[in-house]
């Protein structure tokens, strides 16, 4: 059977995750150490201890993601479970490709330090917003941004994350209009979302320039494991398409529900969310009640997830 390890992004973290991992695997610690040692300063510490003011600060947030998947993806490799294709939502598609043998660790960690520095200085605190529309069909979500893009500013239809729940994102003006727009339009909710910029939004241009040449600065090689892309939701695996699609992520929307069906197509009747949060395994069973799902963020589901992937060999 097989089977995709898919990988969280932004909104996952929460002080203290991993710490239990930390404390009983070594290669957890190891890729902790990595990480602190690739920024300069204490990642580590800011996940276990926090303040939380601190880590939902996107240049932290981001590597401390990451770290936690990678490391969370070491134990499972330790274990002799490795995927046959890999996916990841936004800031995920880094700890995919960490896995996936296209990123050496320490230079995700430092790229994606970097990528969540860029993000936040591409749109000042405050100016910009994301909000999570329920129950409208993508069509009338993306044809009610295009109407508020036209009159009152930037705003776009940023993450496809499953069927009824888009996320929108742009200057925050527009995303408060658009929003008001899509509960008149018959949408379940329209909910401000507690985010630093509006990510993948056109705003984010400035941010995906400076991002490229940050990855121009790295080894980026051929995937080991296929990967789905964000942007496409198509399969890549050569290194110069998957660098020029992560530079076009950061300003365009994250096609998740399309990645989903991608590894349903290629064969997947099984997910393992690796890292914390179970946000991917929620989108999951409401992309396709198929699947068998499974998820690794601490020592005990971790336990459940071994004897998951022992069923499903």
């Amino acid at each position: 059977m097989k089977t995709a390890f898919v990988f969280p992004g932004q909104g996952s973290q929460k002080v203290g995750m991993l710490q239990d991992l930390y404390n009983t695997y070594p290669i957890v610690k190891q890729r902790f150490e990595e990480a602190d040692e690739a920024l300069g300063y204490s990642i580590t510490k800011l996940c276990f201890e926090g303040p939380d003011t601190e880590l939902v600060k996107t240049a932290n947030t981001q590597p401390a993601i990451l770290t936690a998947s990678v490391a969370c993806y070491e134990v499972l490799k330790e274990k002799g479970f490795t995927p046959d294709i890999v996916g990841g939502h936004s800031l995920g598609e880094y700890s995919a490709l960490v896995a996936a043998g296209v990123l050496n660790f320490k230079d995700a960690v430092s790229v994606v330090h970097k990528r969540g520095e860029y993000m936040q200085e591409a749109v000042p605190i405050g100016e910009g917003a994301m909000a999570a529309i329920l129950a409208l069909p993508r069509e009338q979500v993306v044809e009610i941004c295009a109407k508020i893009d036209a009159t009152v500013g930037s705003v776009q239809a940023v993450n496809f994350n499953c069927p009824g729940q888009i996320v929108i994102a742009g200057a925050k003006a527009a995303v408060e209009a658009a929003a008001e727009e899509m509960k008149a339009a018959g949408a379940k909710r329209a909910v401000m979302l507690p985010v630093s910029a509006p990510f993948h939004s056109r705003l984010m241009e400035p941010a995906a320039l400076r991002l490229k040449e940050e990855l121009d600065r790295i080894e980026v090689r051929n995937a080991q494991i296929p990967v789905v892309a964000n942007v496409t939701g198509n399969i890549l695996t050569d290194a110069e398409e998957i660098k020029k699609s992560l530079v076009i992520q950061a300003a365009n929307p994250v096609l998740w529900e399309d990645c989903v069906a991608e590894m349903v197509n290629f064969g997947v009747e099984a997910f393992v969310e690796v890292g914390p949060g179970k946000v991917l395994t929620g989108f999951t069973k409401k992309i396709n009640k198929e699947m068998q799902l499974a998820n690794i963020e601490d020592v005990q589901s971790l336990e459940k997830t071994l004897e998951f992937l022992k069923g499903v060999r």
